[in-house]
Formats: C-alpha cells, sequence, structure tokens
C-alpha cells in the first residue's frame, strides 16, 4: 500500500513537470507574459507592442505599451486590424490590434537565433497574423526565431489629412508603417529574452508585406532595426503617384490629403476631432466605393521615389532575397480581353513606351491578349519592381541580391504559380492549402523554407545539399528558378522588364516636371 501510493505520487509529480515544461514565463516590455509549448517549440501569441490606437491614438504613431500586473497569457492570437473578412473567414477584427506573436525552439536567451520578422499582405486594406498558413512553428524547428506583427489596415494605418499633418508635424498617412517599425523596435529591445539575436534580424513579407519591406528598406525611420530583407512578389520603385498614373501606387502627400478631405466629407465629419469620435465600423463601411488607402509618401517616413534614393545610395543597405510568381496576374484578371482592346489600353496608358510593350507581349489573338493582361499585371504589380530592386542594390549596395522566379505547374495552374501561392512552401504549412500536394510539393517546401532560413542567418541562401543559388549581377542577371525543377537561369520574362523599365524612365522624368 504504502508502495502504491509513493508511485501514484511519483506519477503525479511527473505529470505535473510535464505540464510546468509546457509553458514558459518571460519578461518584456510592460510585464511578464507566458507561452505555451509543443514538440520543443514554444508559441507567444497575442504580446502587446504598443499602446491601443483608439480614441484619441487613432490616426497617431504608435504610443508606448500600457503595463499590466502578473503574468499575461499569450496562448491566443489578437484580434486582427478592422477590415473587410475574406470569405469563410471568422476571425475576431478591432482597432486595438497592435499585437505581435513569436515562435522559439531556443532553451536558453544565450542561444542568439536568427530572427524572421514577418509582415502580411493583403493590400494594405486587410490582413491579419492568425491566418494559419503564417504559423511560426516549421520555421522555428529549423532554427529561427518567427515573430509576427500586426499593423493598421485601410483607413486607420493609411489616412493622410492636412489637419493630421499640421497635428504631427511631419506628414501624415503611413501610420501602419509606423507600427511595423514600432514592431521592430520592440523586436530589438526582447528578442533576446526569447533566444533570438537583435543584431541578427530579417524582415521578410508577401505582396503588400512585400511592398512594406521594400519601404523599410529605404526609410531613414527603420534605420538599423533590420539587417536583411526578404520580399515575396512585393516593392516600390515607382515614382509617387500625383494623378492617376498607370502603374503608380503610393500617393504624393498632397494628393493624399485632397482624398483624406473627401474621406471625412463622406464621413460627415466636419473636423479631425469629430473623425476621432466617430465609430469605428462606420469609418470602415465608408470605405465602400472609395480609392485603396496606401502608405504616403510623407516625406518623413516614405521619402519620395524610391529608385532615386537607391541612385543616390540613400537606403538601408542589407542583402536581399527578392521574387516573384510566373502567373501572379491570375489573382486578378479576368477573362474578356480581346487583341483590339488590349491594343488600345496600353496605347492610352503607356505614353511613348507604348510600342515597346506592344512588341514584348504577344496579343494578336484574344487568347494571346489574356495571357499578355495577366503577364503585364504581373510585371507593373510586382516583377519589375522586384528586378528594379536586384539590379539597384547590384549598382549601388555593398550587400548581395538573390533573385528567384516561383514556378509550379499544375492543371489548375497551366499558365505559371498565382500570387501568394509560394507562402506555404517558405511556411511549410502545405495542408489545406491547395487541394492536391505530393511529396513533390513538400520537398520544394523543405528546399524553400532551407534557403529562407539560411539567408535569415548568414545573408546567403545557401546551405550543404542545396542547389547553388548564385548572386545576382547586373550582366549575367542570374535567377533561381524555384519549382519542381530547381536550377539557375536567367529570368523567362527579361524582355518584359526591360520594356517596363523603359516605361518607367518616362515617368520618372514626368513625375520631375510634376514636383
Amino acid at each position: 500500500m504504502g508502495k502504491s501510493k509513493t508511485l501514484l505520487a511519483l506519477v503525479l509529480l511527473l505529470a505535473m513537470e510535464v505540464v510546468v515544461a509546457q509553458t514558459k514565463v518571460v519578461a518584456v516590455t510592460g510585464g511578464k507574459i507566458e507561452g505555451i509549448g509543443q514538440d520543443g517549440i514554444f508559441s507567444f501569441k497575442g504580446i502587446p507592442f504598443a499602446a491601443p490606437p483608439v480614441g484619441d491614438l487613432r490616426w497617431k504613431a504608435p504610443q508606448p505599451v500600457v503595463p499590466w500586473d502578473g503574468v499575461k497569457k499569450a496562448e491566443a492570437f489578437a484580434p486582427g486590424p478592422i477590415q473587410d473578412l475574406w470569405p469563410g473567414a471568422e476571425a475576431p477584427i478591432d482597432e486595438d490590434c497592435l499585437y505581435l506573436n513569436v515562435w522559439t525552439g531556443a532553451k536558453a536567451a544565450k542561444e542568439k537565433r536568427p530572427v524572421m520578422v514577418w509582415i502580411y499582405g493583403g493590400a494594405f486594406r486587410s490582413g491579419m497574423t492568425s491566418i494559419p498558413v503564417y504559423d511560426g512553428t516549421y520555421l522555428a524547428k529549423k532554427g529561427a526565431i518567427l515573430v509576427s506583427i500586426a499593423y493598421r489596415v485601410g483607413p486607420f494605418g493609411f489616412l493622410a489629412h492636412p489637419e493630421l499633418s499640421a497635428e504631427s508635424g511631419a506628414g501624415s498617412g503611413s501610420y501602419g508603417i509606423m507600427d511595423m517599425i514600432a514592431g521592430l523596435k520592440w523586436v530589438k529591445d526582447n528578442i533576446a529574452a526569447f533566444g533570438g539575436d537583435p543584431g541578427n534580424v530579417t524582415i521578410f513579407g508577401e505582396s503588400a508585406g512585400g511592398i512594406a519591406v521594400s519601404m523599410l528598406a529605404a526609410s531613414p525611420k527603420a534605420r538599423g532595426l533590420f539587417h536583411k530583407a526578404i520580399s515575396e512578389s512585393g516593392g516600390s520603385f515607382a515614382p509617387p503617384m500625383y494623378a492617376s498614373e498607370a502603374g503608380q501606387n503610393v500617393p504624393s502627400l498632397g494628393k493624399a490629403e485632397n482624398a483624406g478631405k473627401d474621406f471625412f466629407n463622406k464621413l460627415g465629419a466636419a473636423d479631425l476631432r469629430a473623425a476621432r469620435a466617430m465609430d469605428a465600423q462606420a469609418i470602415h463601411k465608408a470605405t465602400i466605393g472609395m480609392p485603396l488607402f496606401w502608405p504616403v509618401a510623407d516625406e518623413t517616413y516614405i521619402v519620395g521615389d524610391q529608385y532615386d534614393l537607391y541612385e543616390a545610395g540613400k537606403f538601408n543597405d542589407t542583402p536581399v532575397l527578392i521574387g516573384t510568381n510566373s502567373d501572379e496576374g491570375a489573382s486578378f484578371i479576368r477573362p474578356g480581353a480581346t487583341s483590339a482592346s488590349f491594343e488600345a489600353q496600353i496605347k492610352s496608358s503607356f505614353g511613348p513606351a507604348a510600342e515597346g510593350m506592344l512588341k514584348a507581349y504577344p496579343h494578336a489573338t484574344d487568347a494571346e491578349a489574356f495571357k499578355s493582361s495577366k503577364d503585364i499585371f504581373r510585371e507593373q504589380a510586382f516583377a519589375w519592381h522586384t528586378w528594379a530592386w536586384a539590379e539597384l542594390q547590384s549598382k549601388k549596395g555593398r550587400k548581395k541580391a538573390y533573385v528567384y522566379y516561383f514556378d509550379v505547374r499544375s492543371p489548375t495552374m497551366i499558365d505559371g504559380t498565382s500570387h501568394g501561392f509560394e507562402i506555404a512552401y517558405v511556411f511549410g504549412n502545405l495542408t489545406g492549402w491547395a487541394p492536391q500536394m505530393t511529396a513533390d510539393d513538400t520537398a520544394l517546401s523543405e528546399l524553400i523554407s532551407s534557403y529562407w532560413v539560411n539567408f535569415a542567418r548568414t545573408g546567403n541562401p545557401n546551405g550543404p545539399g542545396l542547389p547553388a543559388w548564385k548572386a545576382y549581377d547586373r550582366s549575367a542577371r542570374p535567377a533561381m528558378i524555384l519549382g519542381y525543377s530547381p536550377r539557375m537561369e536567367s529570368l523567362p520574362n527579361q524582355d518584359k522588364l526591360e520594356a517596363f523599365d523603359a516605361y518607367y524612365a518616362w515617368r520618372r522624368a514626368e513625375a520631375a516636371k510634376a514636383k
């Protein structure tokens, strides 16, 4: 009987130790948090990195975290920013959204593992850290510390207005970018407690997140907060938009402020004080029928034309790993283009570069016109910006650029890989992402995630057992073709990139006249 009691007590004690081993308390800015662990990886979710941006803090730079007493449970994601949810999504959303998440496999703070900070996409009007494909467990198992940071989107993140500019004394309209920078400052101050190296931080993102990475790469306010950059289908190398120029998304401060005045009129808000007093959902609903809100060339966080900044050597010089997918436009362009309508559209939109564009993009038949419409979207929204970035980094930077072209084909993707499809491969979260994932997809995910983590660790994606990835240079222009047969080749769309390069050179000249 005594032995039985002793054995039972021992079993209970061991069980308690297992439970204790599955939680961890870490001290961060504001107080203590408790994360949970499984299979050697601890996750800490819903960590505040700034005060709630509500009330008088709406449309202001993020303010310091509000401290808390005791130990805050960090077991669940915080609400995402206010937005239109994707079909089928049920995640909570709230204006109080400035939280981040950490996944770590480090056993001790002294390990100094490489840190990867994820910035989600969503056209700067949607996105959240809780989307399942962004789970950081797989990358943490590969030795990285994964951090995902939230930022304000839509009018809450990117509204400019003359009153806001006067209030700040430094422009307005880039609050979402300020949120990212505040998150990076939190990482610098706190990531060592999770076993991360604050001196080895890689920012990475996709689509709007990749565009934001590009913006941070040229922002003086982000200097020293990261040491490497990965951009998946993102870049921002076109001139600011002064009117409605094709392929230019970043509005000048004056244009954005005028749009902000129109938005206040639609809200029925007489002034900034009245707008700050309005219900957040009412503000969001008023975006229906309005142009997209986008980060603004406020001359403080986004300092004009990024292409010119790189030419002048005014950028944060880090190694970069950048690329696009082969059929990005499939997610955005619907059938309907004809040979005649395609040609008319090119001639009306691309000025003196139109003839070069028509030569580069086949359009003799309606089928060709449709495919070329998709390809033009690929270059205009993503691929030219990535290529220009690689060219400028190689020309003006001391650090290397690595370029990829993601190309996986299937019966449902006969022209190439759609926008965003590479994310699941990077994060190793293939389940449920597409209907027919195979062993080839699993192997490709292993390869890509290894490249990404190697790059985060050393600034070079290469490693034992991986196909050699050459750094980009402006003579050979090599790119890694990421597919079921990875290989180094020239970019398949090189002629199209050069046609767009002529277009944007003209646009830069026109923008210089508009200043």
